[in-house]
């Protein structure tokens, strides 16, 4: 049945369409190819998508129209949609999942671009000369910064794909540069105040979008966690005590990963290859860049991307792919923050994950039948390449701070938001014990993180 024709015939059926969440056939005008995608996400995108796209023709299904006819009768709608095809003033960047300023910025020169990232720079670097800091404006100026940043590199990255790789390298190279310019400023000013909650409860008051919103907190949070490991593998006696006495959970977990491996040989030298270590200048840098444009594959599965509802998990795939693809062909990004785009929902292999490199490692795995991977962790790029290692240091980061953001954030519209402890205590039963998706170490580190923040 044709949507248009449908909601035309009985306005009723949109709240219906969103109460019994139904799907949405989209053909495709020039190709004919199809694909569903959820009634909820397209409308809480542009609440009059099926009057307002030119590439699209939008049906449901026989059972689906079935649903919604009976969920619509007797119902009165609130929802006027007009004929004209036309969008209110501002309702499209209002309900953009990237927020309200999207729009302008996607419009901008690459020159414009640019100079935007400089002054924002320039404005932290300037706070990082400032004695004493006043922390209110400090916390606005990473707020806006990161979120500009996220923007811009979205919005550049969308014009760079409809370009040759070299080309696109060429237009992106000084938003690149800039970019890691804007990455350092950030990452002292964070390193400085780990423990800043205002930072946090700032973002929640002036994200304008749920997407760039969740964005922002991770890499933020992400800074603040690396800076606090580092603190804590330099100047306390942690890494000594793992090794000494790892647990006989910390054994049994990890030799659960490696099951090839004897699990009185589960050493912490076998978790990190090479040993447990503080992560040098340049590491920091180049993973921070990949914790800032670790979604950036989304340009085009953002909209459909929002709650579980929208949930679509070949989309959701698809903006791992996406994002790796783009920074690593249409960039001159560092590899490792490619490398996170496309690991950072890996989760050690476990069928509810996915990763760009699984494909990679099933493959290298049927060529080298008797290969194993001996190590669970590693800090270097090439042992991931070489199956050498499970899992990327900073994706297995990463995929603890994306998860907790999830559950904990104020502004879910599916499920109840969790504290801090109610949301640890989640994933250590979902994540650890249920199944083995996040780093055990790396969690208990994260923990005494986030307790230690509600403390200051």
């Amino acid at each position: 049945m044709l949507l248009r024709e449908s909601i035309a015939a009985n306005k009723n059926y949109i709240d219906a369409c969103l109460q019994e969440e139904v799907s949405v056939i989209c053909v495709s005008r020039e190709t004919g190819k199809n694909k569903n995608m959820p009634f909820r996400a397209m409308f809480e995108n542009n609440p009059r998508f099926w009057l307002q796209n030119d590439k699209w023709e939008f049906f449901l299904s026989n059972d689906d129209f079935a649903s919604v006819q009976s969920a619509a009768a007797g119902k009165e709608s609130a929802w006027e949609p007009s004929g004209t095809g036309q969008a209110e003033p501002g309702k499209k960047e209002a309900n953009h999942c990237f927020g309200k300023d999207y729009e302008s910025i996607a419009s901008m020169t690459d020159a414009e671009r640019v100079r935007h990232i400089n002054e924002d720079k320039n404005r932290l670097v300037a706070l990082i000369a400032l004695k004493p800091r006043q922390e209110h404006l400090v916390t606005e100026a990473l707020v806006e910064t990161t979120q500009n940043a996220m923007l811009h590199n979205h919005a550049a990255l969308k014009k760079a794909m409809q370009l040759s790789n070299d080309d696109a390298k060429k237009q992106t190279q000084d938003l690149v540069d800039s970019t890691r310019d804007l990455v350092k400023a950030t990452s002292q000013l964070i390193s400085d105040n780990i423990f800043n909650d205002d930072l946090m409860n700032k973002l929640v008051a002036q994200s304008n979008g749920t997407i760039i919103q969740h964005m922002t907190r991770v890499y933020l949070n992400g800074l603040a966690f690396l800076s606090y490991y580092n603190n804590l593998v330099s100047t306390s006696s942690i890494i000594a005590k793992l090794r000494i006495s790892i647990s006989d959970r910390h054994r049994q977990y990890y030799q659960s990963l490696l099951p090839h491996v004897d699990i009185d040989d589960i050493t912490l030298e076998k978790v990190f290859l090479g040993g447990m270590r503080a992560i040098n200048e340049n590491d920091f840098y180049n993973w921070a860049t990949g914790f800032l444009i670790h979604d950036i594959g989304k340009a085009a599965a953002v909209e459909y991307h929002e709650g579980e509802s929208a949930y679509n998990r070949n989309i959701v795939i698809e903006h791992v792919k996406i994002g790796y693809n783009s920074v690593i062909s249409k960039t001159n990004y560092p590899k490792e923050a490619a490398l996170i785009t496309g690991y950072h929902h890996e989760y050690y292999g476990d069928p509810a994950g996915y990763g760009y490199f699984r494909a990679y490692l099933d493959e290298y795995q049927k060529a080298n039948p008797q290969a194993k991977q001996g190590y669970t962790m590693t800090f270097d790029l090439a042992p991931i390449l070489d199956f050498e290692a499970l899992s990327y240091f900073p994706a297995k980061v990463l995929e603890i701070i994306d998860v907790f953001d999830s559950v904990t954030d104020p502004n879910r519209k599916y499920r109840k938001a969790l504290d801090v402890e109610e949301a640890l205590s989640m994933m250590e039963e979902n994540f650890i014990k249920k199944h083995h998706k996040i780093d055990l170490i790396l969690f208990e580190i994260f923990s005494k993180f986030v307790r230690e923040k509600q403390t200051h």
